[in-house]
């Protein structure tokens, strides 16, 4: 090991193929902690934009995830990056991002977390300031002599010098001769900018000549400038060194002298406030950064500068003082305290290469120890591996480290529904149509045999039910010794009166579905005993329910046939009245000790139908995304229109507003008319989804009585159907359940290797359409019907080989196969009637409830 390597404390690799320059870097208190302690802030031409912490448990590791305190991706390339006082109306420091073409300043704040990841970081964009012109680089600095605040100058790519004066622009200046930006500086002694042209001198100008100078859209001399009115840019001093720079830096002794550094291409100089040269130094590498600050030795300064040979030295003036190797070329260098370490040496390479560096003469002393060598005794490792395998088998066997056998009966989670709703209603202030919305009471039982440190109850129930709690948390005074968190479950069903009324059955209906049966008709009073609403004939052969909000169902049980019939005006409505049925019949012939009762479905699949609430539902969620993008777009010319009337009213020289008011108070009123909208097809889409899932649910127990799936086989069905418990624009169910079949398709139902082999995308984002959608639909209906069987087991990707009996047709492997069984499908599973949906269907489903 090198003795005059630069002693590694702290590193790591930004991204990948990002690249970064010297303006990339910047170490500043930008979270204003007060601790003195700085954040390593790092931009890239990427446009991310990341935080470091750096917290090393021994010198020389690496980043750790909490060290990264943000990352966010700013999507524009970041040219610079600097810390200041950039807001008005505080001292506060803030981050000042530089683009090609925008200004940004942000605002770096971190929240204490309630969970061990500790404090939580985030930014806040304060203002914004588009450039018209391309940027180059910028400087800040108390432009002015003014106290308490920052004023920052941009340098454009064709030598425009820009201010601004925090929140508002002040004024653009062309610098006379430019032809190519170069670095800028500002001194705060001589309140000028230091710049070095492309004639390779260096340049200073006075910040009050470049404020009172001609304006920076006027660059020919105007008639009044040659009659002798008015002041022309001219330069404060100028001194030619001969060679391009590479950067400039500004460094004070104290009040009454400060320096200007410039990193030329073979040398660097030092200067005096007026231009005169102090030293020079002659270099023997070609630099790539550097950095003065102020020397221990009073009245000397001393300088690192990197260079391409992976070196960086330290000069005391002219004198070199030290030389250390680093792993990488910087094009950056900062020094810092960081984490209670004072001179720190922050170093970043152009492909991203961050390192937290010191310099010392510390060299490794340790020497490995001789291995001792052995013989092996192959007969001793044969009994420890076996004796390994044993213990991980019966590991395997107690299924893992949770107790699962002697402690089930440690909580036990029992409940009891009420026979009758509450006689005041705790609903009082929902209203579904013309009815009061009635309520239940649920009691919950807890037994526990041990003592448990901390219990928490949560019961969830699917919209639109809805719970007056839904969580309950019980503390013990004893602790648990184990520690080990733990879950027990009940799951009961609701009273079907708690959404559904008696109604008057209707003889007509829209959509109709018949459930066949292996036994004798039941009495549908017997079945619905509270649902009883008999005409004056006192027929018991049909039944009506009224739905909360005015949708009917008619149930009917044929006098003749082992078959019931149910219809209604709405197809998702059919579901609950279905489920109830089936549900109730097993229930009743199990207490009449019949076992091999069973329900079937010989009806053609309502795919149309579903098809329709599909298209709604989708249609509802493009008009929702195109809302949001038209409302972004008003509120971004809402947020430009006051910038500029905030711009107008601060003028010391009133201009007409040329109709901004106007302007202003149309575009607030179309916000608003906007966000409306976008609540109104919220609330639509959430009804949709709702019906949706009603529909889904139906469409599931269909496949299942027509194919005679098993639970499990159900299950799967659901877990590919009812993958969202709620719709969002980022997530929705239109992709998530095309995931889901495609992978059923290609796996369980697949019936070639080639259909195998094919890959899902790995992202999920909004279809243009729902075509690809219900042509898999129909197709995962179709291979169910010519003997696929749904399966999640290892030996699901083998081609299916069982047929049904009496034979059926090979399932098809091209594109153009897939369309023809998709017609064929089409006109199996035949359409009744067209769907209009009005009301949301309501839902019931097992209320859970879960303690921990």
């Amino acid at each position: 090991m090198s003795l005059f390597k630069a002693r590694d404390w702290w590193s790591t690799v930004l991204g990948e193929k990002e690249e970064f320059d010297q303006g990339c870097l910047c170490l500043a208190d930008v979270d204003n902690t007060g601790n003195g302690q700085d954040k390593v802030i790092v931009g890239s031409f990427m446009g991310y934009l990341r935080i470091f912490d750096p917290h090393p448990v021994k010198t020389g590791d690496g980043a750790q995830a909490e060290d990264l305190l943000l990352e966010v991706h700013l999507r524009d390339p970041i040219l610079q990056v600097e810390v200041g006082k950039f807001v008005s109306g505080t001292e506060m420091l803030h981050l000042a991002v530089l683009h090609s073409r925008k200004l940004c300043v942000y605002s770096v704040s971190g929240s204490l977390g309630n969970v061990e990841h500790g404090t939580q970081y985030q930014i806040k964009l304060m203002y914004e300031h588009n450039l018209q012109r391309t940027a180059c680089n910028m400087t800040y600095g108390s432009f002015g002599g003014v106290k308490g605040r920052d004023l920052i100058c941009i340098q454009s790519m064709d030598g425009m010098l820009m201010v601004f004066e925090q929140e508002s622009y002040a004024f653009g200046r062309f610098l006379p001769g430019s032809l190519l930006p170069g670095p800028l500086a500002y001194s705060s002694r001589t309140d000028s900018f230091i710049t070095v042209s492309s004639c390779r001198q260096v340049e200073s100008y006075k910040y009050q000549v470049l404020a009172f100078a001609t304006d920076a859209d006027k660059r020919q001399e105007t008639e009044q400038q040659k009659l002798g009115s008015g002041k022309r840019l001219v330069v404060d001093w100028t001194l030619n060194i001969g060679e391009q720079a590479l950067d400039i830096c500004i460094v004070s002794f104290n009040q009454s002298a400060s320096s200007v550094f410039v990193l030329g291409e073979r040398n660097f100089f030092c200067l005096k406030d007026n231009g005169q040269i102090r030293f020079m130094k002659k270099l023997d590498c070609s630099p790539s950064c550097f950095l003065p600050y102020c020397s221990v030795s009073e009245g000397t300064i001393n300088t690192l500068i990197g260079n391409h040979n992976n070196m960086l030295h330290v000069y005391q003036d002219v004198t070199l003082k030290w030389a250390t190797q680093l792993p990488h070329i910087p094009v950056a260098v900062r020094v810092g305290c960081l984490h209670d370490l004072k001179g720190v040496i922050v170093t970043l390479s152009d492909d991203g290469h961050l390192q937290c560096s010191y310099l010392g003469t510390d060299p490794s002393l340790f020497q490995a120890p001789k291995v001792e060598s052995r013989e092996l005794n192959y007969d001793e490792l044969d009994i420890e591996l076996k004796e390994l395998q044993k213990i991980i088998k019966d590991v395997n066997k107690s299924q893992g480290v949770w107790p699962m056998t002697e402690r089930e009966d440690d909580l036990k989670v029992s409940a009891v529904v009420s026979p009758n709703f509450d006689s005041v209603s705790q609903s009082t202030d929902v209203e579904v149509g013309a009815d009061l919305a009635p309520s239940v009471t649920v009691k919950v039982t807890l037994q526990n045999r041990v003592t448990l440190q901390k219990i928490r109850l949560s019961v969830y129930v699917q919209p639109p039910l809805v719970l007056t709690c839904d969580q309950f948390t019980f503390e013990f005074m004893d602790r648990n010794p184990e520690g080990i968190p733990r879950v027990s479950q009940c799951k009961f069903r609701l009273p079907l009166k708690l959404i559904c009324l008696p109604g008057q059955p209707s003889k007509t209906a829209s959509h109709k579905l018949t459930i066949d049966t292996n036994k004798s008709p039941v009495s549908l009073l017997s079945l619905f005993p509270g649902f009883a609403n008999q005409s004056e004939d006192d027929q018991v052969n049909v039944m009506g329910f009224r739905f909360l909000g005015g949708s009917r169902v008619t149930l009917l049980a044929s006098k003749t046939s082992q078959r019931y019939r149910i219809q209604s005006e709405q197809f998702e409505d059919l579901w609950l009245i279905t489920n109830e049925l089936i549900i109730r019949l097993q229930e009743y012939f199990e207490k009449q000790g019949i076992k091999d009762f069973a329900c079937s479905f010989s009806g053609s699949m309502p795919l149309q139908e579903y098809f329709e609430l599909i298209d709604h539902h989708f249609e509802l969620r493009i008009n929702g995304e195109k809302l949001e993008e038209l409302l972004s777009e008003r509120a971004v010319q809402f947020r430009a229109i006051q910038r500029r009337l905030l711009t107008r009213f601060k003028d010391k020289t009133p201009a007409p507003l040329q109709h901004l008011d106007t302007l202003l108070d149309g575009t607030y009123k179309q916000v608003i008319s906007l966000a409306d909208a976008v609540e109104e097809n919220q609330d639509n889409l959430f009804q949709s989804f709702t019906r949706l899932k009603s529909a889904t649910h139906l469409v599931i127990l269909l496949i299942g009585l027509w194919q005679k799936l098993s639970a499990d086989q159900i299950a799967i069905l659901e877990a590919a159907f009812l993958p969202l418990q709620q719709d969002t624009q980022e997530l929705g169910w239109e992709e998530t359940v095309d995931a889901a079949i495609s992978h059923l398709l290609k796996t369980c139902l697949s019936k070639s290797s080639k259909e195998q082999a094919l890959n899902l995308s790995s992202q999920l984002s909004i279809p243009k359409d729902t075509s690809r959608l219900k042509k898999h639909i129909t197709l995962l209906c179709d291979r169910l019907a010519k003997g696929g069987r749904l399966c999640l087991s290892t030996d699901a990707a083998a081609p299916q080989t069982m047929v049904m009996p009496g034979g059926c047709a090979t399932i098809p492997e091209s594109d153009l196969e897939e369309r023809s069984v998709e017609q064929d499908s089409t006109e199996l599973f035949t359409n009744r009637k067209h769907l209009i949906m009005e009301t949301p269907m309501p839902e019931v489903s097992p209320l859970q409830g879960v303690s921990e």
